[in-house]
């Protein structure tokens, strides 16, 4: 394998881009499993018995991890030229730019830990423990729920700081009231304002630690309303991102789903609006790996966009493999015939199915839009399309396409030749 084919392919696998998704998805998969076992062993590891019978062992997995952290790191750096943002900077001021990049600092700290490996001291044990645990700040970087948690946080940042604001007024208020009511009575638990914001504190985020209560009836009243208070305070920033965070998850899911929808070249020349139109109408479907998708012989009435996971069109001669981001049966859309093939799920999939009958409600409420698909069918008939089996020429390209047997592997350029002649048509 050349250098820069062997590059790409790093990139393609730490990215999870082009089709070493297998590849990408093991390391993803099997980087979140040191990142969990290393902050597991960083709690562990502070129990005294525990590191006096196995000190050794522990030491050596934190020595072999934090190694397998410093190549995900120097790999990292190595393909960050291929970032498409940072391809104009140069190999060099493209790693120098990736490098203060949030991801890659963390990626860094992940890797400092390695450093005080060789030391026992009490200080360096206690840095050590502390970077160990900030190893989950890379898990971020593998979820995409927590990513849309922080996007959230950061998007409402003004609205958590105004909130933030609100609770500490009324926190100062509170302990102000209670310092005057109480401190005549309360001496020595309540000897300042500050010392009466710690009572406020527990008391409105009705924790209620008990160390300082009110005794006199006024001091009840004030502590009961601000009791009460507390209840809406504490809601009003868990409020505030959870709505953040729903509307995060439905703004990512609904531009996968546009994205997704704008590839298919039956919509391709639509209008952002009308491809939203169309994105409204899918319907999420879960597939276990090995039930069937697709039935041959049944009506093929649905296309389907993959969102996760792989599916498997078997031929005769050859099976199909296709995986995330990519689709198959947009044929259905228009002709609705019998299915040629069988579609398997490979893995587990995640599915967005769109069905014929209920695009063509929509194209019936929206004559233009209707004419428009309806264009675009009879323009890819007129040009002859390559079809196999169910799978459209563009379907084809996107696909991963094995052989079953040697005879059949010389076959295959053959079989996916370019048409010399328009209107030649394989069905």
């Amino acid at each position: 394998m050349k250098r820069a084919e062997f590059k790409q392919t790093l990139y393609n696998i730490f990215e999870d881009t082009g089709k070493e998704r297998t590849a990408a998805r093991t390391v993803r998969q099997f980087l979140v499993f040191l990142i969990i076992m290393n902050v597991a062993l960083s709690v562990i590891e502070t129990v005294p018995d525990i590191r006096e019978s196995f000190g050794t062992i522990l030491k050596l997995l934190q020595l072999v991890t934090g190694l397998i952290f410093l190549v995900e790191y120097v790999l990292r750096l190595y393909v960050a030229d291929l970032h498409p943002p940072l391809r104009r900077y140069g190999p060099v001021f493209a790693r120098l730019r990736y490098a203060i990049h949030l991801d890659a600092i963390i990626d860094l700290i992940a890797v400092l830990p390695l450093l005080m490996v060789p030391f026992e001291t009490n200080t360096a044990v206690t840095t050590f423990v502390v970077l160990r645990l900030l190893r989950f700040l890379k898990l971020a970087r593998y979820s995409p729920a927590l990513r849309s948690l922080l996007s959230a946080v950061a998007s409402e940042r003004q609205a958590l700081m105004g909130s933030t604001v609100i609770i500490f007024g009324v926190v100062l208020l509170a302990a102000t009231m209670l310092y005057i009511v109480e401190h005549d009575v309360q001496p020595e638990k309540l000897t300042s304002i500050p010392e009466a914001m710690w009572w406020a504190l527990a008391t409105v985020t009705t924790v209620g630690y008990g160390d300082v209560v009110p005794v006199t009836d006024l001091g009840k009243v004030i502590g009961g309303a601000v009791m009460l208070m507390g209840y809406g305070l504490i809601a009003l920033p868990v409020g505030i991102i959870a709505s953040a965070f729903a509307r995060e998850i439905h703004s990512r899911d609904f531009v996968v789903s546009w994205s997704m929808v704008a590839r298919v070249p039956l919509f391709e020349d639509l209008k952002a609006t009308e491809i939203a139109d169309v994105t409204k109408l899918l319907k999420a479907q879960k597939v276990r790996a090995g039930v069937v998708i697709a039935q041959k012989g049944d009506v093929a009435d649905k296309m389907y966009f993959i969102t996760d996971g792989d599916v498997e069109i078997k031929f005769e001669a050859q099976s199909v493999y296709l995986g995330e981001g990519e689709f198959f049966g947009e044929l259905a859309l228009i002709h609705q015939r019998l299915r040629e093939t069988t579609v398997t799920a490979y893995h587990d999939c995640e599915l967005l199915v769109l069905e014929a009958f209920a695009l063509q409600q929509l194209m019936d409420r929206n004559p233009p839009l209707a004419n428009k698909i309806l264009q675009e069918a009879e323009e890819r008939a007129r040009e002859g399309r390559r079809v196999l089996g169910d799978l459209a020429e563009e379907e084809l390209e996107m696909a991963d396409v094995y052989p079953s047997d040697e005879e059949e592997a010389e076959s295959e350029p053959e079989l996916f030749q370019e048409k010399e002649k328009g209107g030649e048509d394989k069905r």
